[in-house]
């Protein structure tokens, strides 16, 4: 496999990133480049994650090796035994930042920007700890939040962690549905809530469904209430009145695997897995990443577009590890028009801009030239993530955006909260690939014989412990939801449910998920590879493709729902023409046994299309049975495909 490099390290990166600094301070004379260095950290894990430990001063005293990884069993790795840490207290520590530094930038279309130094922010947690304290939330409570990307939810997290209370996160435009599938599982105390939200120009009321999720979870014993658009909510603690006493924050002593938050899985089937991450693991794991990978430190504004529903939140306010302010954003990204992120990134002054694929590639094929409309001479670093990101978007990074940028294809998870594969200060960036398996993630690509293969596709898998895998599933004494989540296929190796390939020279290709499988004539076929040729036509704005196996062993059918451009049919030549596309750029396996408009593609709030669930409804399972509607953008999205398996045509 080759491809074309589109961005060098710098000369001087042994020097000046704060990786190459790493591999200085290491001093081991076998690792002396990003390809040993990752290598050194699969095989001796327990060496590296004690490291981390002592190069970023996570706790007191040396650790060796052995300590740090007291038993690489797998599921149920015992990391750091007898050590305490406090990931809030790591987070307001903030490296290399002064009380009077900016910290929080926070822009919504709901209210005016807000902005919060290190002091202030330090001073809402103290204050919102002793709220919290006298509505009777002790250490291991549930704390439910039900707040959008807002400073606000960024002090609670921090307060609740801070204490030894356990946060979980919703976003406000989760339906009723999903967030009590969530929170009825963990049986918060305290819920913190917002009254509505405005998206754009569009005001989003949320008293009704407020009152229905405080109506469901039974246990709670008080719901504070953060008026944020002008509709108090009745019966409720005041935000305000939560933070009206200063106090200064407190940091409990916690035991490495001690519940810091819980998250959940998209929930496409069943009830979402919810899935406990511990404070040590997640502030080793984002220290790693943010620091090293992303090469932040205290002169960055680091910022993602996500909400509170997506672990890219929780990655987003891990920022002050590394000593980097955070940007949040609560609201549309593309009011008044698709550019506004770019301008959002220039007026913020942000250096590490993350988004999604979906978002870039929209921007490309709008004719967008950011770097021409905003000044973003400050970014140093671009990142995409929740679908693979084709070779155009890797090109339209370089020739419209930021040509010196390092970009970050990220791939990871819920399940880990992190990014495994990704890129590096150290590493060129090649058009069409991940640049890296990421430091301390034993990722391989397993062949059908659960061998691993260099070069051909295979099953991503992960073969050594990560600190940031789950502490375990809330409720799941026994452990037996998690086994069957990740180590049923092979035990002892977590199974993440991607097509991966790993090239000779360490990059990586996901291609889609493998519960998602195209395969046709004993051919898999990836479906990122469809949607790169078939949304690069002017004429779609979306598309989505799943396959109906045989049941008697035949090829089966292969059908792609496309949603045509505004004023566009999907006649006979178009159809002739995608055909024709996917024959020529990919193979004739990849032409479509069947093609159909639809109005829209299901996507999870988190922009993540729904193959799956399509697949299960169009071979006859109900759309309730098949996914959690309240956690897909828009509701009403997979009813075109019940209406179309009804018509006897699924």
């Amino acid at each position: 496999m080759s491809a074309e490099v589109l961005w060098n390290p710098p000369s001087d990166a042994a020097t000046t990133t704060r990786m190459g600094r790493y591999i200085e301070w290491l001093a081991d004379p076998a690792v002396t480049d990003y390809d040993s260095l990752w290598r050194w950290s699969v095989d001796r894990p327990g060496d590296f994650w004690a490291s981390i430990w002592r190069h970023f001063e996570v706790g007191p005293g040396d650790v060796t090796g052995e300590e740090a990884l007291a038993d690489a069993t797998m599921p149920g790795a015992v990391w750091f035994p007898g050590r305490t840490l406090n990931y809030a207290e790591r987070v307001l520590a903030a490296p290399g930042r002064a009380d009077e530094d900016v910290l929080v930038v926070a822009r919504s279309d709901s209210r005016a920007p807000v902005a919060l130094t290190l002091g202030e922010l330090r001073d809402r947690v103290g204050a919102c700890q002793a709220g919290l304290r006298r509505l009777g939330v002790e250490r291991g409570d549930r704390v439910a939040a039900y707040l959008p990307n807002i400073p606000e939810a960024v002090v609670l997290l921090l307060a609740c962690a801070g204490m030894g209370a356990v946060f979980s996160s919703c976003a406000p435009e989760f339906g009723t549905r999903s967030v009590c599938d969530r929170w009825r599982q963990i049986a918060p105390k305290v819920l913190v809530t917002v009254d509505g939200y405005r998206y754009g120009d569009k005001h989003v009321d949320r008293r009704d469904e407020v009152a229905m999720i405080r109506a469901e979870l039974t246990g709670l014993r008080h719901v504070v209430a953060l008026d944020y658009t002008g509709n108090p909510l009745p019966d409720t603690v005041d935000w305000s009145d939560l933070l009206s006493a200063p106090a200064a924050p407190e940091f409990a002593p916690l035991p490495f695997d001690h519940p810091l938050y819980v998250l959940y899985s998209s929930g496409t089937t069943g009830l979402p897995k919810p899935i406990v991450h511990g404070h040590g693991g997640i502030t080793l794991e984002h220290l790693k990443m943010l620091a090293l990978h992303h090469d932040l430190g205290p002169s960055d504004r680091f910022y993602w577009f996500c909400t509170t529903g997506w672990m890219m939140w929780n990655y987003l306010v891990s920022a002050p590890l590394a000593g980097a302010a955070m940007v949040l954003f609560d609201g549309n990204p593309t009011h008044p028009d698709l550019a506004a992120q770019w301008r959002l990134a220039a007026d913020t002054g942000i250096t590490n801009f993350g988004t999604s694929a979906p978002y870039l590639l929209a921007c490309r094929k709008r004719g967008i030239r950011p770097a021409e409309i905003a000044d973003l001479s400050r970014l140093r670093g671009i990142g995409s993530t929740g679908s693979p990101l084709p070779p155009e978007g890797f090109e339209y990074v370089y020739s419209d955006i930021a040509p010196d940028a390092m970009l970050t294809s990220l791939s990871g998870g819920t399940d880990v909260c992190t990014g495994f594969v990704g890129g590096a200060p150290l590493v060129p960036v090649y058009k069409g690939e991940i640049a890296c398996r990421c430091l301390g993630a034993r990722v391989e690509a397993f062949d059908s014989e659960g061998q691993p293969v260099v070069g051909e596709q295979g099953e991503l898998v992960i073969t050594a412990p990560m600190p940031s895998m789950p502490v375990g599933f809330y409720g799941d004494e026994d452990g037996s939801r998690y086994r069957e989540a990740y180590f049923d296929t092979y035990p002892g190796v977590w199974r993440h449910g991607d097509w991966i390939t790993v090239t000779e020279r360490g990059t990586c290709v996901i291609t889609g998920r493998s519960d998602a499988t195209l395969k046709r004539g004993g051919v898999r076929l990836g479906t990122a590879e469809f949607y790169s040729v078939v949304e690069a036509l002017d004429e779609v704005a979306d598309s989505l493709v799943v396959h109906l196996e045989d049941p008697d062993g035949g090829m089966g059918r292969l059908l792609l729902f496309v949603v045509p451009a505004s004023g566009v049919e999907v006649d006979a030549v178009l159809r002739k023409r995608i055909a024709a596309e996917l024959r020529g750029n990919l193979s004739p396996r990849h032409v479509p046994d069947e093609l159909h408009a639809v109005p829209r593609i299901p996507r999870t709030l988190s922009g993540k299309k729904l193959e799956v669930p399509v697949k299960k409804i169009l071979t006859g399972t109900p759309i309730e049975s098949a996914a959690a509607t309240g956690a897909l953008a828009d509701p009403d999205s997979l009813q075109p495909f019940l209406a179309f398996r009804n018509a006897g045509t699924g």
